[in-house]
């Protein structure tokens, strides 16, 4: 089985943002992370396991994230989402909808087991890879014309 952490980070909500993975596959890890210039964090949460799922051609997976946004989004909400014409409880369009497609598309033939782990905890590859979301979000520089 392989075992991926995955974490997003945005500064400012919107603002720049970074994500991020570590897939962990028969003791060898794999970093892979990007950025965009202007996002949301749950957004960036969506894309580092979108991005992270991609990646890999196994079956079975488990996916630690620390986002309950996307844990309870695959898990529970898209059922209810899709039933009810991708509206909200509140009759408001559901948010991130494009992803939330994409990641149930990439899930769908694969075997995939969602963990949540508290953020900023005691879980070493979840800080890690917080801080490496982090960095990409930190590293985004605007070009401006003047």
């Amino acid at each position: 089985m392989i075992k991926i952490y995955t974490d997003g980070s945005c500064i400012g909500n919107p603002g720049k943002g970074g994500w991020a993975a570590i897939i962990l596959e028969n003791k060898k890890q794999k970093i892979i992370s990007g950025s965009e210039p202007y996002t949301t964090n749950n957004r960036m949460e969506l894309i580092a396991v979108i991005k992270a799922l991609k990646k890999v051609q196994k079956k079975e997976i488990s996916i630690v994230t620390d986002s309950q946004y996307v844990k309870n989004g695959i898990e529970v909400w898209i059922f209810k989402w899709k039933k009810n014409g991708w509206m909200t409880a509140e009759k408001k369009p559901v948010k991130n909808k494009d992803l939330w497609l994409m990641l149930e598309k990439l899930s769908k033939n694969k075997k995939v087991k969602w963990e949540w782990v508290k953020g900023h905890s005691s879980d070493k590859l979840n800080n890690k890879v917080d801080e490496i979301a982090r960095n990409e979000a930190n590293n985004i520089s605007y070009n401006e014309e003047i």
